[in-house]
């Protein structure tokens, strides 16, 4: 079936993604393009001319019907599908300057979001954080509540855009929308399945980076065998955070409305926590280690700093902003939660690395 789709965001996923529909278009005898909006005039020219994306996927040839644009409400304007993939830092301006595009203001065009993370709460300080589909239904039109679809899953977009075979869960209350971002996705490659628990999975997949950091400390701390510390860790040691930092995201979960608890079982909880925390594509992993092997915080005051200086990284890991929000949201519901408690505290300068191993053992025992 004919269809115009836009995808806001020309990093490495929103890309991969372009190139998967646009590539199911082609199987499918479609000669209609997929719509690319990047930031950047480079990237988007790159991708005009070269067909490549080398700043976010390197080495992935993209199909010639995938097309670029920097102009965000051209690209949004009178789609019969959008994907919002933006980093959460910047999801709601991406959000508001699309507000007013007929086709959007109509509830006319289906909205899928591809972000992960938490986003700040409105009120003083906006220190309450919420999930990334409930605050987008705050700003759009009352059309797309309970309507926007959710896409998560174990995938890197190094994988994906290589063809390897992978999930993915896409959630929404309205089982139509899932099923039709479903449809367009799906190939016998990319295998994407619905879900009802849009809650569950935002938080899955938000909380699980939180972990993955802790994951990649303790991952380059276990390889110093010279120290008593690192003696000290193995691959039972990395089982048990990973099992550990699951339980610590039900919790949430559960405390934040999640409807199902196969969620936590299935490709969005178990799933995608062990490929963010041990896949070699995984940001948030190397920001583990480049915590331990770079020291790579010397140069921030707290994590207020690091959050506001985050280009200074060169590379974004979302578990940064995630480990500030799923702090506040453990005290708020009074859950205990010490891989995710630590892990901020080293973010925020209050503790070395080396005192994690007191908050992991000691915060389970």
């Amino acid at each position: 079936m004919s269809s115009k789709v836009g995808i806001i965001g020309a990093g490495a996923w929103g890309t991969a993604v372009a190139k998967v529909i646009a590539e199911n278009k082609r199987a499918a005898g479609l000669d209609e393009d997929v719509v690319l909006w990047a930031r950047k005039q480079d990237t988007a020219a790159e991708i005009m001319e070269a067909r490549t994306n080398t700043r976010y996927l390197p080495g992935v040839a993209l199909p010639d019907n995938v097309r670029a644009d920097t102009d965000m409400r051209a690209v949004a304007d009178g789609k019969d599908f959008l994907i919002l993939a933006t980093p959460s830092l910047y999801l709601l301006d991406t959000v508001k300057q699309i507000l007013n595009l007929p086709s959007i203001r109509e509830g006319e065009t289906p909205i899928a979001v591809l972000t992960k993370g938490f986003l700040p709460g409105k009120g003083p300080g906006m220190e309450e954080p919420r999930l990334i589909v409930e605050t987008l239904e705050d700003y759009l039109p009352g059309f797309y509540r309970h309507s926007l679809v959710y896409i998560a899953g174990p995938s890197h977009a190094e994988e994906v855009s290589r063809y390897k075979i992978t999930g993915l869960i896409a959630a929404s209350e309205n089982a139509k929308n899932s099923f039709r971002f479903r449809d367009l996705i799906k190939n016998n490659r990319v295998l994407v399945f619905s879900s009802l628990d849009v809650r569950g999975v935002q938080v899955a997949s938000a909380a699980k980076n939180v972990i993955a950091i802790a994951f990649g400390i303790l991952d380059a701390l276990k390889e110093r065998d010279e120290t008593v510390l690192g003696a000290a860790f193995g691959d039972g040691t990395s089982s048990l955070l990973l099992a550990a930092g699951l339980n610590e995201i039900q919790m949430l979960g559960r405390a934040m409305g999640a409807t199902h608890p196969e969620t936590f079982t299935s490709i969005s909880g178990v799933g995608d926590l062990d490929v963010t925390c041990r896949s070699v594509f995984g940001r948030n992993r190397r920001f583990g280690r480049d915590i331990v092997e770079k020291k790579i915080l010397s140069t921030f005051h707290d994590i207020d700093d690091l959050i506001g200086r985050i280009s200074e990284v060169g590379y974004l890991p979302e578990g940064v902003a995630a480990a500030k929000y799923v702090r506040i949201l453990a005290e708020k519901h009074g859950l205990k939660m010490p891989i995710s408690t630590g892990l901020y505290r080293i973010l925020n300068r209050e503790i070395e690395c080396e005192a994690f191993v007191d908050n992991f053992v000691g915060g389970l025992t």
